[in-house]
């Protein structure tokens, strides 16, 4: 089952196993509570991103970045999922692949503002796609 407008930002095989949980499929409100607990987590780590990128700190950002990868990755978020694996790579001081390092930390903060703003854009958008299908258009 696709959903519609989520192009490649949701992964359909992955949503549809959480969507096969649910017991009803007019209320889902067992996918439904999955979800919306995710968009508030989501919403707390990016704002403790924020705040670690004004304290400059690394470890913390990658750690936040790997945790948000892992619930994502587990919603079949894709995109969000993937910058929050280039997060945690440059919180380790790394390039987006994790192979290469990067021996300047000004460069590893450049990198992570700007991917940290492209994970709550594509969050955002993942978020009203979501709420659209659960009919939650406010």
């Amino acid at each position: 089952m696709a959903i519609p407008g989520a192009a490649d930002s949701i992964d359909a095989a992955t949503f549809e196993q959480i969507l096969e949980m649910d017991d009803d499929e007019e209320e889902r409100e067992f996918s439904k509570s999955i979800v919306y607990d995710f968009f508030t987590q989501a919403e707390n780590t990016f704002a403790k991103m924020d705040t670690n990128l004004d304290q400059r700190n690394l470890k913390t950002l990658s750690d936040l970045g790997h945790f948000l990868k892992g619930s994502s990755a587990t919603l079949g978020l894709t995109k969000v999922k993937d910058s929050c694996e280039k997060i945690q790579h440059y919180g380790q001081k790394k390039d987006e692949t994790g192979t290469n390092d990067i021996t300047d930390e000004d460069e590893c903060l450049s990198k992570l503002r700007t991917t940290i703003e492209q994970a709550k854009q594509e969050f955002h958008d993942v978020e009203k796609v979501l709420k659209k299908f659960y009919h939650d258009d406010s």
